[in-house]
């Protein structure tokens, strides 16, 4: 037991032994990392000093200089402000001097009004006496003399004037005569246009002659279905391998010409095919007018036009004007009103544009009433063009213009038309007379087509069915017969045909 306690007293002793050796060398350990620590603060706290130190040398260096500079700066200033002194003391004692010099020749001035007074007075003196003198001698007192003089010089100074005026308007409508020869001239040389004529027959060539038989069909139905569609007259019987289509209405030749064509090459020739692809010519015929109108716009360079003036230009190139184009005639006008316009300081775009635009209306004539420059002008107005293109276009043809730019698309007009070979008046009286044979027959209720064909010799009338029967189809005939004899005047007869059609349609159901 005793050996026991003695074990563990020995084991307490050892620990408080041990205990007390770690403590000091703890406080050992812990003295020497504290003094490490002081020497470094105590480095920083030295080259932190060492490094203000500097700071402040450098700031002394700094403001030395900064004074130094403001010190230069002061003195400049100081020797700037004297010169300036110096120099106004000049210019005060060069006022002074100045103001010396004035007042003598003031002083010497008003001594000389004071002699000129006195020479005006005796002046006025010799003046009176000589007016009584004048008018002692010639008996007119000096007022009268005044309006004798007056009245005498205004008379020679009339008679001058008017002299004058008619020399000067002799030589300006001299000048103005021969300057707009020249202008005219100028712009007729910067342009050339072919000349291309109307032509109212055109022929096919047809493959074989057993076609031409396939296209006039069993008892010429087929080319009585090709005539009623397209409203031409095809005749079949002058060369061989060939078909000649003749039409007034070149927009109804095209539709033929090209329906024929397609005939040819699809080889299926019966009215309903006909009828198919006369509607598919039609098509092709309006996208023709579409792409005319955008390269004749291209060709004039305008810009900003829209499309449905693009499409009316284009219509011109079916349209003729005494047998001259007129899409290609209206690019001439508006070429030859841009060149007259920039010579005499108009602005060229707006003439150029009233120029190619005078024709609009023609495109239209056929289904508005009134003149083709009202029409045109109607149209441009509508689309928001310029109010010197409307105005242009409507005074075109008029005698009296409120305008510049009317007398210039006037003038550009006349230029395109006068070209040798541009225009055949008998075309375009023949023209008129197979338009009037249609308008009078569509003037009668239930007709809905009608063509002119045959020279004017044949008229072909296609009514409706329901409103026109048999009966009321020869009653038709009469009157449209009578109605020409009495508004027009035409060589030879003229043959009235009216065609009353029915057709019956029906369609099959659908099969699964």
């Amino acid at each position: 037991m005793n050996m026991i306690l003695s074990v563990i007293v020995s084991i307490i002793v050892s620990g408080l032994i041990f205990g007390i050796i770690g403590y000091f060398l703890r406080i050992f350990l812990a003295g020497g990392e504290l003094r490490r620590t002081k020497d470094a603060v105590e480095g920083q706290l030295r080259r932190a000093e060492a490094r203000s130190r500097e700071i402040l040398v450098d700031a002394k260096e700094n403001a030395l200089q900064i004074k130094s500079r403001a010190q230069g700066e002061i003195n400049n200033s100081r020797r700037d402000v004297q010169k300036l002194e110096t120099q106004l003391e000049t210019r005060e004692e060069n006022l002074r001097k100045q103001n010396a010099d004035l007042k003598r020749k003031s002083d010497e001035v008003e001594k000389k009004d004071n002699s000129l007074d006195k020479e005006r007075s005796s002046v006025q003196k010799i003046q009176s006496d000589q007016e009584l003198a004048l008018e002692k001698i010639s008996n007119y007192t000096a007022d009268q003399a005044k309006e004798v003089l007056i009245d005498k010089t205004n008379k020679n100074i009339e008679f001058e004037l008017a002299k004058l005026y008619k020399e000067a308007e002799s030589d300006m409508h001299a000048e103005a005569d021969s300057k707009a020869k020249e202008i005219l001239a100028q712009s007729m040389q910067r342009f050339a246009s072919e000349v291309v004529g109307e032509s109212s027959v055109s022929s096919i060539e047809l493959p074989n002659e057993e076609m031409k038989g396939r296209i006039i069909g069993r008892e010429g139905r087929n080319i009585r279905a090709l005539e009623n569609f397209t409203g031409v007259d095809l005749i079949v019987d002058e060369e061989p391998k060939s078909i000649s289509i003749s039409c007034f209405d070149p927009i109804r030749k095209q539709t033929a010409i090209i329906a024929i064509n397609s005939l040819i090459k699809d080889g299926r020739i019966h009215p309903a095919r006909i009828e198919e692809l006369v509607e598919k010519s039609k098509n092709e015929v309006n996208r023709e007018v579409r792409s005319a109108g955008q390269k004749a716009i291209f060709e004039i360079n305008i810009k900003g036009l829209n499309n449905e003036i693009v499409e009316l230009m284009g219509r011109l190139k079916y349209r003729y004007s005494y047998g001259e184009n007129v899409l290609q005639h209206s690019v001439e006008v508006g070429t030859f009103a841009g060149l007259i316009g920039a010579q005499i300081g108009l602005d060229p775009e707006i003439c150029k544009t009233a120029g190619f635009l005078h024709d609009l209306g023609k495109a239209l004539t056929h289904e508005i009433e009134g003149p083709h420059a009202e029409i045109g002008a109607d149209i441009a107005e509508r689309n928001n063009l310029p109010s010197k293109v409307v105005t242009a276009i409507r005074e075109h043809h008029d005698r009296e213009m409120s305008c510049p730019e009317s007398y210039v698309v006037a003038a550009a007009d006349a230029i395109s038309a006068a070209r040798p070979g541009a225009r055949n008046d008998s075309l375009e009286r023949y023209i008129e007379r197979l338009t009037a044979l249609e308008d009078i027959a569509l003037s009668f209720e239930g007709v809905q087509k009608c063509f002119a064909i045959q020279a004017g010799r044949e008229v072909r009338v296609m009514v409706d069915p329901v409103k026109i029967d048999d009966v009321k189809a020869s009653s038709l005939a009469r009157d449209i017969s009578t109605e020409i004899k009495q508004k027009l005047n035409f060589p030879g007869q003229i043959k009235i045909i009216v065609i009353r059609e029915t057709r019956a349609v029906e369609t099959t159901g659908d099969y699964n």
